[in-house]
């Protein structure tokens, strides 16, 4: 089993980014994967006190389809960050500053519409990540699971619908959830996989033209009996993983 795709993706809801290689840490996520999200008016999030909340608190594809369109870039030196809307419209500002993430929001609630709920604000909170599970985590999805999918369903499916961490190669369709409970050693970290991956809305969105266009966790149901593809893991023990690196089950 082999590591085929590393990805992160900085801001919640927002394109992915992708990787060569990363270095994980005990506990944690990949570096700047959802360290930023953009929260609703009406969300009840406080920076200063960060807990984990639903994810329809903030602009998310699974309640705003749209938001696909937009391409985005995180400099995690200068602590930029670049938007692009289909447009052309675009915004280079710091996440550092009150001002940055001031004209960041504006943009984005901009772009929402009459999506946006009340005034949007860009947030970052230290030591939180704006992730769909209340654990810290990395996400894993089989490719061979996604394949037995898109061969039941008779068309292919963009991977990065399902907006995981490490895509991977080498093992049958399905049995990855045969790892829940079970540790998995990773290049030079150790995962531990606690939770198969329930699957929401937002993988019925084609992330080239930003509409629904496909449902899947309906499908998956109709033809599996479940609505899940992936799981999730802790990292138990830190260190670098690549492109290229070997998984094997402990």
């Amino acid at each position: 089993m082999l590591v085929e795709h590393l990805y992160r993706y900085p801001v919640k809801g927002l394109s992915a980014e992708s990787l060569e290689e990363v270095y994980l840490t005990e506990g944690e996520t990949i570096p700047h994967d959802r360290r930023f999200a953009l929260a609703q008016g009406d969300a009840p999030f406080d920076p200063a006190h960060p807990t984990f909340l639903p994810k329809q608190n903030f602009a998310c594809l699974m309640s705003n389809a749209r938001i696909a369109l937009l391409r985005s870039a995180f400099d995690a030196h200068d602590g930029t960050l670049s938007l692009r809307a289909p447009g052309g419209e675009s915004l280079t500002a710091s996440t550092r500053t009150a001002a940055g993430r001031a004209a960041i929001a504006d943009f984005l609630t901009r772009f929402l519409g009459t999506a946006a709920r009340g005034e949007p604000r860009f947030l970052e909170a230290p030591g939180h990540a704006f992730t769909d599970h209340r654990r810290k985590a990395v996400s894993l999805i089989n490719l061979a699971s996604l394949q037995a999918l898109e061969a039941a369903i008779g068309r292919r499916l963009d991977p990065l619908r399902f907006r995981a961490n490490i895509y991977f190669s080498g093992l049958p369709a399905w049995a990855e959830f045969d790892w829940v409970g079970q540790e998995v050693l990773l290049g030079g970290t150790r995962l531990s996989v606690f939770k198969r991956i329930v699957r929401c809305p937002a993988t019925q969105v084609d992330l080239e033209t930003g509409q629904r266009d496909c449902d899947v966790p309906k499908l998956l149901r109709q033809h599996f009996g479940h609505a899940d593809l992936g799981v999730y893991a802790a990292v138990v023990e830190g260190g670098r993983i690549a492109v290229g690196d070997a998984l094997e089950p402990v």
